[in-house]
This record gives C-alpha cells, structure tokens and sequence, in this order.
C-alpha cells in the first residue's frame, strides 16, 4: 500500500509517516500543496491524509484535485478542524473519511487500511499462485496450506510479485512499490530481501530472478 502524508508540520508529518512505514506501507511526504500536487502526477497512491490549511495549493482545492482524477486516490482529511460544520464541508468537498486531531493511531491506521480496501481500482482480497496464498488484509501467507511468518517488507516484496505475477518486477519497481521515495536505489536491499524470503518461503524455490530484468513468482519452480 503507497500512502502519500499531506502535512505542513514537519515534526508531525514525520512520525506519522514513521509509524505508517512501520505498519508496513510505503510513505511519502509533502509538505505543501504544490508539492502533493507534483506527487501525485508521478506516483499511484492507494490513500492520501490531507491537512486542510495548506501552503502553495488549499488542502479544499487538492482534494478536489485528487477526486476529479480517474483512478483516484482515497482521501483522508486529517485536520485540526474538527466542528461538525468543518467534516460536512471536507465530506462534501469529496473526501472519503474525515479525523481530526488530535487523533489515536491505530484508530488512523485502521481508517487508512479501510480506505485501501474500498478504493475501485483495490484489487482481488487474495493472492495465489504457486502453491502461495497471501491475504493483504488479514497479512497473512500460505505455503502449500502451511502457514509462512514474514518481516514487513518480505510481506510486501511477496505481495507485489503476486499481484504481477507471472510478469517480472525489476528491483526498482520493487523499491518503488514496497519502499518508498527514501529508499537507496544504490543499496543492496531488494536483494537481501529477496534472499531472505526465499528461506523462509522454503523448497521448491518459486521466486525466479533473470538477471538485468528481475524478479517472478514461477509456478514451475525454477529459481
């Protein structure tokens, strides 16, 4: 799940996008509405938390923006702005949820996982292929019926091989799609990764790698 964190308080748009990338999402930040904007041009977000009173572009005029787009992203106004008057006005303007701060967060991180899900463009509950099945929404991996406990990111890797299986994903769409803007492209992590969820997948390997194109889950069982 990629989620963009739209906020003009820089200490605050940090944790929150710390505590989400513990939970597994790949996060971006902007910390005005222009550069939300340019983002959102470039990357494909499941759910965006928006902060209304914005620099450069409104958080009102952004979030109508986003919805106007055709494989839009879920928004989520997360604002100090919490009258009753203030969540019918950011409901009206197009928003799909509406918290205001101060807020829990695991109350957010379950809104945000609930937004995921109701997204149109979301995609199929589970995932097989291979003798795997992986459930995003209960983050939980089979292995031919036995049960596979994986690290946040080996959750992510397997899940984004799933979904193109049985096309191949490159290390930096795996950056890009597991990751996040922050990642390294120079590092040696996908592959560690990689490495790390082979083992615990186990025997017959079904992670293939071509070399100079990528990585893919091969029903056959070549690695």
């Amino acid at each position: 799940m990629r989620v963009l964190v739209v906020e003009d308080a820089r200490s605050l748009a940090e944790v929150v996008a710390e505590g989400l990338r513990d939970q597994g999402m790949a996060v971006d930040v902007a910390h005005d509405g222009l550069a939300a904007a340019a983002r959102i041009d470039v990357h494909a977000y499941d759910v965006v938390l928006l902060d209304r009173d914005l620099p450069g572009i409104h958080g009102d005029a952004l979030c109508q923006m986003i919805t106007d787009r055709e494989d839009r992203a879920m928004v989520l106004m997360l604002t100090a702005a919490g009258e009753p008057g203030d969540r019918v006005s950011g409901l009206t303007l197009g928003a799909d949820d509406y918290l205001a701060k101060p807020f829990h967060f695991p109350e957010l991180v379950l809104r945000i996982r609930s937004l995921a899900r109701r997204r149109p463009a979301a995609r199929a509950r589970a995932l097989r292929a291979a003798g795997l099945e992986l459930d995003p929404v209960r983050r939980n991996v089979l292995r031919d019926g036995r049960p596979v406990e994986l690290s946040v990111k080996e959750f992510g890797v397997l899940e984004a091989l799933l979904r193109a299986s049985p096309a191949y994903l490159s290390a930096e769409q795996l950056l890009e799609q597991v990751w996040d803007e922050n990642a390294d492209p120079f590092t040696n992590t996908v592959t560690v990764t990689i490495g790390r969820l082979r083992r615990k997948l186990g025997a017959p390997p079904v992670v293939t790698t071509m070399a100079g194109v990528g990585y893919r889950i091969a029903d056959d069982g070549t690695a």
